[in-house]
């Protein structure tokens, strides 16, 4: 992000200082007499209502229906597409790029034409038009995605993502889970990757892989030793279009996509979504744009999230039921500012990830008092503005500091969504502020097709995720061990409603542990209601938590696997959704401990040792090593640890009479050595 305000990067003359102050004292002038720019409601009620059992439901729904879609023509994933052809007139729709070229464009009915055609040459193949087929693409975000995904949906046939980070293991365990017969590739080493499985007789289910990118031919004959059929897009579509079968559209109950979750352990589970679930997903994320940033035809969404996650899959599935474009990536995530300056996205789906980069970078440049002044500066005067419902990109703040920042997101973004873990409010405050756009924030999980809240227009707020949406309703329910109680608006958030999934994939008991006998969803995660009627994620129910990049973190497999090692008597994992690394308290074995440190060339009492940074880093390099024997992934390793020399006890409140680490106690207690190590890694 170097391209970021290089404005706040470099030295500021005396006689520039002198122009900027000249240049404030008129923006004060501009800023007091100008007319107001247009302005959002200021009055758009946030609160949600009550309804039986202390559940909640949105505050934009008109009765206690639940919706199931916007759009009384689009109710499927497949008519929702269609939709987009009608009410673009057959406009572009699927944009993609070489590097140093402009976007090109593939237009609706190529994409349904395309779709038609891959679609029937995997029905001549002898697959069937049924909700039964099930069809893998193991792909990055393309073009060809999509017109794979739609080929399933237009003869009533199943989506199943794959996505590299799952592991061989896990890619053998979703087609055998799955019985998928045909896979869709974008690149050869992907290819290989499954024929490496099949070599070793482990993926007998696996009879096709079909590549979108050109492959050599002696991967074909690698595939017939093992019994797979090594085929291009191309001739597949070719072969249906010369075997064209009428498009078998599928009902609003039959399956859509199946969305395997990495979790943290065990296997992984395949998450049912079926077609009313999406499509009452985007319409609840449609209802509330509703006001004034509804997606139309003039929109077009930069798409570099993973296709195989639903955060994505909905945004995408807003954007093709409005008419609109999709652009996708170069498939490089360090070429993205590059695609941002040609595509010029109006809306922007991103993670926290990126936004604190950006943040980090802009704040890190101001590197003199006067800059950090300024920026602040600027900062409150146009927060000030939105918190009136004043969105714009052009004030004088804009013009002299902010301009950078917006043109480097391609310079015309009106709607920003975040989600797939939280935002920090500050970062939230300053992307507000900065780039004059509406900013929303969503939550939910794959389970619930991705959101079940969402933040409204014209709410400023921050630190919350919003009201339910339109085709849920959001409960809190008691959690007694841990001292939340529906009574005082906190506890287990549970979601029902047209968007919660139907169950995971051959796999009764884990679907009776997420949906109770009501339909009930119970995310695990625990919610507090605030005054205002939106949702705040304060904690999570089981001992499992997303690291800001989204990975899920077990923190007690850690825990036991750090344990082994020698100086080390206890130990406490700890992450934030907010921080992208694992921190450690350490309770140092006090009779190991001196021996220990005497090779280290270290001597002292208990507690001197406890502060020996030679100490500190010869156990982290200790536990990493464990880590890396165990298997435990990068992100599963501890960054940093501070060493306490008193151990936890039931006597001090620290464990439980079971000799179990009180989590949120131990979080309490050591909150202020968890944020200096968080701190002292800026």
């Amino acid at each position: 992000m170097d391209f970021l305000l290089n404005f706040l990067f470099s030295p500021l003359p005396t006689s520039a200082i002198v122009s900027l102050f000249a240049l404030m004292g008129a923006a004060l002038v501009y800023l007091n007499t100008r007319p107001k720019p247009l302005t959002m409601p200021a009055d758009l009620n946030c609160q949600t209502v009550g309804v039986k059992g202390g559940a909640r439901k949105s505050a934009l729904q008109e009765d206690d229906n639940l919706m199931s879609y916007f759009h009384d023509d689009a109710r499927t994933l497949y008519e929702v597409f269609q939709r987009g052809l009608q009410v673009s007139g057959n406009g572009p729709c699927l944009g993609y790029r070489k590097p140093g070229q402009p976007y090109q464009w593939l237009k609706y009915k190529q994409v349904s034409n395309r779709a038609e055609h891959l679609g029937s040459g995997l029905i001549h193949r002898g697959l069937k038009p049924t909700p039964d087929t099930f069809i893998g693409i193991f792909a990055q975000n393309r073009p060809e995605w999509i017109i794979s995904e739609l080929a399933c949906y237009t003869y009533s046939m199943v989506a199943v993502p794959l996505y590299d980070t799952l592991g061989h293991e896990a890619l053998e365990f979703i087609i055998k889970k799955a019985d998928i017969s045909t896979v869709l590739c974008d690149k050869q080493n992907k290819a290989e990757t499954l024929l490496e499985n099949c070599e070793k007789g482990e993926m007998p289910e696996l009879k096709t892989i079909i590549l979108m990118d050109a492959f050599d031919t002696k991967l074909t004959a690698r595939g017939a030793k093992c019994g797979v059929d090594i085929l291009s897009l191309k001739e597949v579509e070719a072969l249906g279009k010369d075997h064209l079968h009428k498009p078998v559209p599928p009902k609003p109950e039959d399956l859509s996509i199946i969305c395997f979750t990495s979790g943290t352990t065990g296997d992984p589970k395949g998450a049912m979504l079926t077609h009313e679930n999406v499509v009452s997903d985007a319409a609840g994320v449609i209802k509330t744009f509703e006001i004034s940033v509804v997606p139309t035809t003039q929109d077009v969404s930069i798409s570099f999230l993973p296709l195989a996650h639903m955060f994505e899959r909905v945004v995408q599935t807003v954007m093709y039921g409005a008419g609109a474009r999709v652009g996708f990536f170069q498939g490089d995530i360090k070429l993205l500012p590059d695609d941002l300056k040609y595509l010029q996205p109006t809306v922007f789906p991103v993670v926290p990830r990126l936004l604190n980069r950006v943040y980090d970078k802009v704040q890190s440049g101001a590197q003199t008092p006067f800059k950090k002044w300024l920026l602040n500066f600027a900062i409150d005067r146009k927060l000030a503005e939105v918190k009136e419902g004043v969105i714009r990109k052009d004030s004088i703040w804009d013009k002299l500091i902010f301009h950078k920042v917006q043109e480097s997101l391609g310079g015309r973004v009106r709607v920003m969504v975040t989600g797939a873990a939280p935002i920090s409010p500050s970062v939230l405050n300053f992307l507000r502020a900065s780039l004059g756009c509406q900013i929303f924030e969503a939550y939910g999980q794959t389970e619930c097709a991705a959101a079940c809240s969402f933040t409204m227009p014209g709410d400023a707020t921050s630190g919350h995720v919003g009201a339910p949406i339109p085709c849920n309703i959001v409960k809190l329910v008691d959690v007694e061990d841990m001292n939340y109680f529906a009574s005082n608006g906190e506890g287990e958030v549970c979601i029902k409603g047209k968007n919660v999934f139907i169950g995971y994939l051959k796999d009764p008991e884990k679907t009776a542990e997420a949906l109770d006998k009501d339909g009930w969803l119970h995310t695990g995660d625990i919610g507090k209601w605030l005054p205002s009627g939106v949702l705040k994620i304060v904690d999570r129910k089981k001992n499992i938590f997303k690291l800001a990049q989204g990975e899920y973190i077990a923190p007690e497999k850690i825990e036991n696997v750090y344990i082994r090692s020698a100086p080390v008597a206890q130990v406490f994992v700890h992450g934030d959704s907010l921080q992208a690394s694992l921190v450690a308290i350490v309770v140092p074995d006090p009779e190991v401990l001196p021996g220990f440190a005497q090779k280290l060339g270290v001597q002292g009492s208990h507690e001197e040792l406890c502060k020996s940074q030679t100490i500190k880093k010869a156990i982290i390099a200790d536990l990493v090593k464990l880590g890396r024997q165990a298997g435990l992934k990068s992100f599963e390793q501890v960054k940093d640890l501070y060493m306490h020399p008193e151990l936890f006890t039931i006597e001090n409140g620290l464990l439980t009479p079971t000799l179990k680490a009180k989590r949120a106690d131990l979080k309490k207690l050591f909150q202020p050595q968890i944020d200096s190590l968080y701190a002292s890694m800026d």
